[in-house]
């Protein structure tokens, strides 16, 4: 015990925590913090005692959830003295906040508040002293029973037959007729506090343009965000045994049939499934999709924004679902496994209800068909909170009441979320670009990144490739070649000297872009020409598709003159983009760099020979496929 206790903490608390501490005659309240799921919440509510000199905050981990990685970087993040459990035990508090029900709750010694870490409580989970549960042998072997409802049963909210908390906060008076039937002991502990993580996201729906913007949708695109909550049955899980594992076909076909200048693709993954498996072995699982384009949003701080941003989700039976549901944003089910939830709760009427994917059908059409003909079911928005707006008002009241101390006397707020740092598409993968020269003069141009197969539609194609692609193979097929960055990178040198470099090492590439800011790129033709491509005000599109238009109006024979004079249309989808084209100095170094010819039909199909598929009738088909 003793090598424990040197473990504690000795200031705010500790037993001469007097003598070191400045403000001594504060009352303590305890945030218990069982994983980062649950921590998410309780970072909700801690605004709530901002500005009150008489409450030292303490934060403590149960260390009984078996999520434990990224709890030690969470709670240091906060800033707030972090008690051992074992102290947390032995220190009296006025107030001690849970949004678990993990860990020796019945011990703290204070008065004991538990919030939802979700919408309500709806997940069947057993609790960890019951293990697996029987409800007898028979009829060939052992009969599971459903495990009791989180968070609405006696086998979690009871100790001895005695509520183990003073307090349980619900969201909706659904919940409370559910907790009525299930746990009668614990009915007089409930009180109505609403959901403050529903309430930020709300605040901030005004914002939702910026949020789109940070997380790099463009006019015109349509962002898909994928969600998965934690466990085998999830979207993201593999079945337990069923083989029934529909997300790696879910997302080549994301980044093959979604034309990536008209879709976005995104996805927010339950804290569980990245602490449990580590960050790293999300990113090597999603590698592939991600050098396609995929977004991968930080689970703790921009999953709320990216939830406002959505034009589509693609979820399950996770709680980041049905707010989107309450959003009226449309939805599609790619797992729905009732057996998990309480068949009482809202959340499962929604899943009977709901549109699910039809793994075997093109995923363009039931995502535009869904988002044309959608009507928001009222259940989500009407059940996800009975007071929208109103949690910080309930929770600070019900927080102080427990405590027997006045509240402050500022206005109850929580805190706004955040804008999200710039994320930018980044492709590095191959691009089939589709290209139709209209008058104008006009381009249309579909791009498709790493499709499984080739894509159909009409006019030419081209295969246009990052030069950080991970495959170098694809830069010998490449027609156009580009990469990202600041004009004055001393790696690249100038953007003209780049591209020169570049024409020169490929001898296949017609032509190099390097992409100088979101609205422009310097271009180099196979003839020496040098332009800069400049997006007029209205346009917003990414550069590199400007440069793959470039290439395609000068395949079709036409003239740089037109363009220079002119400017180009480049059209993306249902949506136009004017592009000013101006003549660009040449750099000293550039003039010495050897051109070469222009490569001959011949030419391409001897390089699409040694990798790629055989080209179609009047039209050349690059691979795309590493």
């Amino acid at each position: 015990m003793d090598e424990e206790q040197d473990q504690w903490i000795r200031v705010p608390v500790g037993d001469d925590a007097a003598r070191w501490a400045t403000r001594v005659r504060c009352r303590r309240v305890l945030f218990v913090v069982h994983n980062v799921t649950s921590a998410t919440r309780l970072l909700d509510v801690l605004p709530l005692f901002h500005d009150d000199l008489g409450v030292q905050l303490l934060a403590t981990c149960t260390g009984s959830s078996a999520f434990r990685s990224g709890v030690a970087d969470l709670l240091a993040h906060t800033g707030l003295p972090v008690l051992p459990w074992e102290q947390a035990l032995a220190t009296p508090v006025d107030l001690a906040i849970s949004a678990s029900f993990g860990g020796e709750l019945a011990a703290i010694q204070g008065p004991l508040i538990v919030l939802s870490h979700g919408i309500g409580y709806t997940k069947r989970l057993a609790a960890p002293s019951i293990g697996r549960q029987l409800a007898g042998v028979g009829g060939g072997g052992e009969v599971r029973v459903a495990p009791p409802v989180f968070g609405l049963s006696p086998d979690w909210l009871l100790s001895e037959g005695a509520p183990i908390a003073d307090a349980l906060v619900l969201s909706h008076p659904e919940q409370f007729d559910r907790l009525a039937v299930s746990c009668p002991e614990a009915l007089p502990t409930a009180v109505l506090g609403g959901d403050p993580c529903f309430d930020r996201i709300l605040a901030a729906h005004p914002y939702r343009d910026r949020f789109r913007r940070a997380l790099g949708v463009r006019c015109g695109q349509r962002l898909v965000l994928l969600n998965s909550t934690w466990g085998p049955q999830s979207l993201l899980g593999n079945g337990e045994g069923t083989g029934d594992d529909a997300l790696p076909a879910l997302l080549a076909q994301l980044t093959s049939e979604l034309p990536s200048d008209e879709y976005r693709i995104a996805a927010v993954l339950h804290p569980n499934i990245w602490h449990g498996h580590g960050p790293g072995q999300i990113r090597a699982w999603l590698d592939r999709a991600r050098r396609a384009g995929l977004a991968l949003i930080d689970p703790l701080e921009d999953w709320r924004q990216a939830l406002l941003a959505a034009d589509v989700v693609i979820g399950d039976h996770g709680s980041v679902t049905y707010y989107a549901a309450a959003l009226g944003t449309p939805v599609l089910l790619g797992a729905t496994p009732l057996d998990s939830l309480d068949p009482d709760a809202p959340i499962a009427d929604f899943i009977r209800t709901a549109p699910g994917l039809d793994a075997l059908a093109p995923l363009r059409g039931q995502v535009d068909a869904l988002i044309e003909s959608h009507i928001p079911q009222p259940g989500p928005m009407r059940f996800t909170s009975s007071v929208p707006g109103e949690a910080a008002v309930l929770l600070r009241r019900a927080f102080y009441g427990l405590m027997a101390a006045p509240e402050p006397p500022g206005p109850a707020l929580l805190l706004p979320l955040p804008l999200p740092d710039p994320e930018p598409a980044l492709r590095t993968a191959p691009l089939y670009v589709l290209t139709r020269v209209l008058a104008g003069p006009e381009v249309v141009v579909t791009r498709y990144t790493d499709p499984a197969r080739e894509p159909a539609g009409a006019g030419d194609a081209h295969l246009a490739v990052h030069e950080d692609t991970r495959d170098p193979g694809q830069l010998g097929l490449a027609e156009v070649v580009f990469r990202c960055g600041v004009p004055d990178d001393p790696r690249f040198g100038p953007p003209g000297r780049w591209a020169a470099e570049v024409l020169d090492r490929h001898p296949h590439c017609a032509l190099a872009a390097y992409v100088t800011g979101p609205s422009s790129c310097v271009v180099r033709t196979r003839d020496g020409a040098l332009l800069r491509l400049t997006a007029g005000a209205e346009a917003d599109a990414d550069p590199a598709v400007y440069a793959s238009a470039v290439h395609a109006w000068l395949a079709a024979g036409r003239t740089l003159t037109v363009l220079v004079e002119d400017g180009l249309t480049v059209r993306t989808g249902s949506t136009d983009h004017h592009v000013a084209v101006a003549a660009e100095a040449d750099g000293p170094a550039a003039g010495g760099t050897r051109q070469r010819p222009s490569p001959t039909p011949a030419d391409r199909s001897t390089a699409h020979a040694s990798g790629a598929d055989t080209p179609r009738a009047g039209r050349r088909s690059p691979r795309t496929g590493s």
